[in-house]
């Protein structure tokens, strides 16, 4: 493994490290603070980094099967994550009290858009997996799915009992 795709691998987990804590600790604290807002423009940095140094990679011949995919998805969760950190920024300064009590819903939207790109290039990428790119786009999404539903199934039916 080259130094490069080390120090990329490197940069998007601490990106997945950045944005998780930033996202978990801003919906646990149910308020937006500076610290989150730091945390996301973090992730941020450390996803586009990795991102660049991976299309630096395939660039110079070693294409992972899927990248097409992964690039796409990849490309729009960094879309996502530069809107996210922006509105965090935002909704920071104004201290825009209606901004706040939904930022944390879509803040772990965006997180859970951003990790199927992230498990993709995981699955497509980690030579022990190595799966083909249909099989890993489909095995992120219900991956996905599986934990969208723990984080958003148990809160509904804590809604639904209180009625």
């Amino acid at each position: 493994m080259s130094l490069e795709l080390v120090l990329a691998t490197a940069a998007i987990s601490m990106a997945l490290v950045f944005y998780t804590v930033g996202v978990f600790s801003e919906r646990k604290a149910g308020s937006l603070s500076l610290r989150h807002a730091v945390l996301f423009w973090m992730g941020l940095a450390c996803d586009t980094t990795g991102t660049l140094m991976m299309t630096s990679i395939a660039n110079q011949g070693a294409v992972m099967q899927g990248a097409s995919i992964h690039g796409v998805s990849g490309t729009f969760a960094i879309v996502l994550m530069l809107a996210h950190a922006t509105w965090a920024t935002v909704t920071y300064i104004r201290r825009d009290e209606a901004m706040q009590a939904s930022f944390h819903t879509f803040s772990t939207f965006v997180w859970l858009i951003w990790l199927v790109p992230y498990i993709i290039g995981m699955l497509v990428g980690i030579p022990a997996i190595h799966l083909q790119a249909v099989c890993a786009v489909g095995t992120a999404i219900v991956a996905v799915a599986a934990i969208a539903a723990a984080l958003f199934v148990p809160s509904r039916l804590r809604a639904a009992h209180r009625k």
